[in-house]
């Protein structure tokens, strides 16, 4: 049977839309939220790494890591709690037996009932830094071959228990079998923490009081901006449903649907409430407050980093230093490795230009505003999940050439253990250590962590407000359904 081609065209691309449908899996769209090793899976191997000579060796690893899945903060939990009794209104004036409503929202309970204490690291998070542990020692085994000592491999951590539960979950598999104590082999090894009202290195963010002001202001105008989608999406499950959600219900069912795809991996009650294009939207409203708030939204976002960034490039030119001064291999610093936060990872992907193209890295080295990432089904760079999931990390990986290469040092950058481009280097994954420190590095580190942090700023033109304005006019009268 031949259809006219309009039909031929319209029946294909049905296909297609219900075999996307099929295929849809909502742990991929859960920004920060999302587990780390299907955080890998997306990112998949899209980017072919450099060749890099087979004389250059690896001489110093720099990493700089999330810690790994967490449960709930106390917040949240209450928040939930608050969500279980929203829930039982909602459904008090309905007949159940005639409701074609989920069976789960009756007697709903938060799973997190009766705990209460939260935000600690979860099994789950545990083994995701074990095996990161285990997989680089196995992808660096001349780094990583001499025996442990604390000025080889300096392990640091925020005083959060998350963040040195996953330091020492990650030492675990690092120094697999390479010690005497109990079956598995292990050996004690340190990590070492800064207060956490002093630790600028790692917790940046909370010392720097210019970004709590930033952040709290436009706190409010960013829940605006997501407002629009918050509203379309509301009024489809109210229509689909039957139930008078509003804004804040739609909130948290999304949440809710977050912390079950990945703590509990159940996809099927919250996340069923939404089709997979309010998914897409509601991921990108998540990826938008990133961006503005800990990503290139704001260049203090990032910039607060400087003292990490200071850290790494002082660890390279040390390494260095050994190298040429013919140190023996083991005798000095092999690698260091630090334990954070989203917060902690975001900024410093930031500083050294990670998931831009080469128009918008010179855009921040003269300090411009860069446009937010573009709606849905409009393709983008910037995804939470991708750029810090839980676990998710940074491994800057110095090499040294053979003598007869016209740079003899080189940085790779390993984004959650793939090789990942840096627009400030061409394109490349492998960048000369002088062009990294003088392209990506100096522009940054020209600025002072106490005057970026602690001199008081005028107060700038909100480069939100005008993206605000522009996105959502006030005469806009026109609803967005079409998109959803």
């Amino acid at each position: 049977m031949k259809f006219p081609p309009q039909i031929g065209l319209f029946l294909l691309s049905l296909f297609f839309t219900v075999n996307a449908e099929e295929t849809f899996d909502v742990r991929r769209h859960l920004s920060t939220v999302t587990r780390y090793h299907v955080a890998k899976e997306i990112s998949g191997n899209s980017f072919v790494s450099s060749d890099i000579h087979d004389q250059c060796k690896p001489i110093h690893l720099n990493l700089v890591a999330r810690h790994g899945t967490r449960a709930p903060t106390k917040k949240k939990m209450k928040e939930f709690e608050v969500l279980a009794s929203r829930l039982v209104i909602l459904l008090e004036n309905v007949n159940k037996q005639k409701s074609k409503l989920p069976a789960w929202l009756w007697g709903w309970k938060s799973p997190w009932t009766r705990k209460y204490k939260g935000g600690e690291l979860i099994n789950e998070g545990e083994n995701e830094l074990y095996q990161l542990g285990i997989r680089t020692r196995e992808k660096f085994p001349e780094l990583f071959r001499q025996d442990y000592h604390p000025d080889l491999y300096p392990i640091k951590a925020t005083q959060v228990s998350r963040a040195s539960a996953s330091a020492v979950a990650f030492g675990m598999g690092l120094f697999n079998s390479r010690g005497n104590l109990g079956p598995g082999g292990h050996r004690a090894f340190a990590v070492t923490s800064e207060s956490r009202a002093s630790d600028t290195m790692l917790r940046f963010h909370d010392c720097c009081q210019n970004y709590k002001g930033f952040r709290k202001s436009q706190e409010p105008a960013v829940d605006k901006l997501k407002e629009p989608i918050l509203d379309e999406i509301t009024q489809d499950l109210v229509t689909r449903w039957g139930l008078n959600f509003t804004r804040r219900d739609v909130s948290g069912l999304w949440f809710l649907c977050k912390q079950e795809a990945s703590l509990l991996n159940t996809t099927d009650q919250a996340c069923a409430l939404f089709s997979p294009s309010q998914v897409r939207f509601l991921e990108w409203t998540d990826d938008l407050e990133v961006f503005i708030l800990k990503g290139y939204g704001n260049s203090l976002n990032y910039r607060m980093g400087v003292p990490l960034l200071e850290d790494v490039i002082q660890s390279m030119e040390q390494s260095i230093k050994a190298k040429e001064d013919g140190l023996v291999h083991g005798s000095y610093e092999l690698a260091r490795l630090r334990f954070a936060h989203a917060e902690t990872l975001l900024p410093f992907s930031c500083l050294i230009g990670l998931f831009l193209n080469g128009s918008e890295f010179d855009l921040i080295l003269r300090e411009q505003p860069l446009q937010l990432p573009p709606k849905p089904p409009q393709k983008r760079i910037w995804h939470a999940s991708t750029v810090a999931p839980f676990g998710g990390n940074n491994m800057l990986v110095l090499h040294s050439c053979p003598e007869n290469n016209s740079n003899k040092y080189f940085v790779q950058v390993l984004h959650n253990e793939l090789p990942i481009t840096m627009p400030g280097c061409g394109n490349s994954d492998f960048c000369p250590f002088e062009i990294f420190k003088e392209r990506i590095a100096a522009p940054h580190l020209r600025h002072d962590y106490n005057t970026l942090c602690n001199t008081e700023l005028k107060a700038p033109t909100s480069k939100l407000s005008q993206v605000l304005s522009w996105i959502f006019p006030a005469d806009a009268k026109q609803p967005q359904k079409d998109e959803l």
